[in-house]
């Protein structure tokens, strides 16, 4: 749980290189700031814990670029209290980032071991995140509606469930796309089953695991 006045300057350093990639969200910048993200990572990836890349966890996952963590989470237009709803706990880097944002965290995780990690590791940082093991194309019903959604790997599709979930005038990110690249899109509930879509470009996601009940259905 080592915190270094060298990492916080590598942190530095990382926060004034998104603002360089076009990051402007302030709160984002200060969480990114906040988070020691080598606590998320393997011990043999603790030199590169502030380069701007991606990173294997185990699993076949990653922890996922920092710059792609900061545009989520920008997209997302996080206000104080807000609950989000997070699919893809993974490392819980990006679980953390949304927690010091001031959002109620619930986070999904179809890896147990991944899942079981980051929620230690989340705890002992005193993030406010409740980590679940499930079938993130569910979502999580009994806790919805959510004000936020965010989907940390690549969807094939947009889950219904999910946009069930939200609250009217709440608002989705999700990287869609089969192909080695996906479509940053953001999904905004304008009224009981009506959507406004927006893009923003090409990412690079790992697949989302299919659902057990696999619903082919687009938005």
């Amino acid at each position: 749980m080592e915190d270094t006045f060298k990492h916080q300057a590598l942190r530095k350093n990382l926060v004034q290189e998104l603002k360089q990639k076009g990051i402007k969200s302030i709160a984002v910048l200060q969480a990114i700031d906040k988070i020691p993200r080598h606590l998320f990572m393997d011990s043999s990836f603790l030199k590169f814990a502030y380069q701007d890349n991606a990173f294997q966890i185990g699993e076949g996952q990653t922890i996922s670029q920092p710059f792609t963590v900061a545009y989520q989470s920008e997209l997302l237009n996080i206000r104080k209290g807000d609950t989000v709803l997070e699919i893809g706990t993974g490392s819980g880097y990006q679980s953390a980032v949304l927690s010091a944002l001031g959002a109620k965290v619930f986070s999904i995780e179809r890896h147990k071991k991944l899942s079981d990690t980051a929620k230690v590791m989340l705890e002992k940082l005193g993030c406010n995140v409740k980590c679940f093991y499930g079938d993130g194309y569910k979502g999580l019903p009994a806790f919805a509606p959510f004000d936020r959604i965010i989907v940390t790997a690549a969807a094939p599709y947009v889950p219904q469930d999910l946009l069930k979930q939200l609250k009217i005038g709440g608002i989705l990110v999700i990287p869609e796309g089969e192909g080695k690249t996906q479509i940053m899109k953001r999904i905004k509930k304008v009224a009981e089953n009506e959507y406004k879509t927006e893009e923003f470009g090409n990412f690079s996601f790992v697949p989302m695991l299919k659902s057990t009940d696999w619903d082919s259905k687009n938005i």
